[in-house]
């Protein structure tokens, strides 16, 4: 009886053993579904049984760099290149990672003894833009060719170039063959946001989230359009469920910084100097942060050495230098400020917009010819009901062409106490009284 019974608990558990064995998921299934964390452990343990090889380390390499991980990959990649015997394509991963690691000049030196790819040769055409090397991208440019990687490179270029529309129009003849492409639609909000087209970026990110929630880049961008839609609170809501989840590095980060701008610069001098070289929009809003607490010359240090590519860094540079002209009584900073105004003023693209006509306003202001700048104040007044700091400087213009009545029935609708005891404030409208 006993024997009887043994065996056939026996049979099944041997069947039921062999089953297991047969369902435990291999690298590739792994790779499959992008899993690259459950692909690591798997490699990870190979190597601790002693089934490592030099193909198990590349696929180490491959899965931590796709986590994120470039430290782990890139020291699993210098380690293969010491070896005598590597895979040729050992030193273009290498050089991935010293890219993403933020060394250019090592990456590029790298490339140029490894085998021709059209990886080294994306890569080679990021690098050019990094270096700003012109000749150098237009010859990496011509040798992309119409698949899929090498033109998603190119419109990461375009963004990164500042020409959202391009890049749009790559993402857009992407998806038309691969609807299910479904995180270029992230991409495409993104740049309908830089573009300040909030309502279609918003539009555009709804495909995406109805099949990923929980995304925090998009999640981000949600909350972002929701900050120049309505505002900080609304933008907030969209953050909360991130707040507690988030432990991505570069996602917390970007979260933090957010939540400094959505509460109005609060907490800024906690989260955003660490952040200056790690989110670009960092150090834009910590000059601002420092330029409404009047702290003109933590914010011109800042900004001094900054290239602009967009407007809203012209802009920006063109108010620093303005408030540091007028603090220091420096031409030279006044100049620089007019040109930044008029630069941006004067373009096809912001000419027309309200920020465009604004720097228009202030570069006359700043020459003095007041009959201009009521022209472009008084063409977007109407945006600017209740604000107390166009109407301060909309009624210096209406005084400066001796419109002093006018002048005086603005100057008193300005609610701002600060902008009230301002000498200007006081001294202008007791010249409004007597004109």
């Amino acid at each position: 009886m006993i024997l009887s019974r043994a065996k056939p608990a026996s049979g099944p558990s041997t069947s039921q053993s062999a089953q297991v064995r047969r369902q435990l998921p291999n690298l590739e299934d792994f790779l499959k579904i992008r899993d690259y964390t459950g692909a690591l452990c798997l490699l990870e343990f190979n190597n601790s049984s002693g089934k490592g090889s030099v193909d198990v380390d590349m696929w180490i390499g491959f899965c931590a760099f796709h986590l994120g991980d470039y430290k782990k990959a890139c020291q699993m990649y210098e380690a293969i290149m010491k070896k005598q015997t590597k895979p040729a394509e050992a030193s273009t991963f290498l050089a991935c990672c010293y890219f993403y690691l933020g060394m250019y000049p090592e990456s590029d030196k790298l490339l140029q003894n490894a085998p021709e790819s059209r990886l080294k040769n994306r890569l080679l055409f990021h690098l050019a833009h990094k270096f700003g090397d012109e000749k150098k991208l237009m010859e990496q440019h011509q040798q992309l060719e119409d698949v899929l990687e090498d033109q998603l490179s190119l419109a990461a270029i375009h963004y990164l170039r500042s020409h959202y529309q391009e890049a749009i129009d790559v993402y857009k003849k992407i998806l038309l063959d691969n609807r299910d492409y479904l995180a270029l639609n992230v991409y495409v909000a993104l740049c309908y946001y830089k573009l300040d087209y909030y309502d279609v970026s918003q539009e555009v990110l709804a495909v995406y989230l109805q099949q990923y929630p929980d995304s925090a880049i998009a999640l981000n961008l949600k909350a972002c359009n929701h900050f120049r839609l309505y505002n900080g609170r609304a933008a907030e809501n969209e953050l909360k469920p991130l707040l507690e989840q988030s432990g991505n590095s570069f996602g917390h980060d970007l979260i933090k910084h957010n939540l400094v701008v959505f509460r109005g610069g609060e907490g800024a001098l906690q989260v955003l100097p660490p952040l200056v070289d790690v989110i670009p929009e960092a150090r834009l809003n910590l000059v601002i942060y420092y330029l409404r607490q009047e702290e003109v010359q933590e914010a011109y240090a800042l900004i001094k050495d900054l290239e602009p590519a967009v407007p809203q860094e012209y802009i920006l540079k063109g108010v620093v230098n303005a408030a540091l002209g007028q603090e220091l009584g420096s031409r030279e900073h006044l100049k620089v400020a007019q040109q930044f105004f008029q630069l941006v003023g004067g373009s096809a693209s912001e000419c027309d917009t309200i920020p465009g006509r604004q720097c228009m306003a202030s570069c006359f202001f700043l020459l003095k010819q007041f009959d201009d700048v009521l022209l472009y104040l008084s063409s977007i007044k109407s945006y600017f009901y209740n604000d107390d700091n166009f109407s301060f400087n909309y009624a210096q213009a209406k005084a400066a062409v001796g419109s002093y009545k006018e002048a005086e029935e603005v100057f008193l609708t300005i609610q701002n106490e600060k902008i009230r005891q301002d000498p200007v404030f006081v001294s202008m409208l007791c010249r409004c009284c007597k004109g």
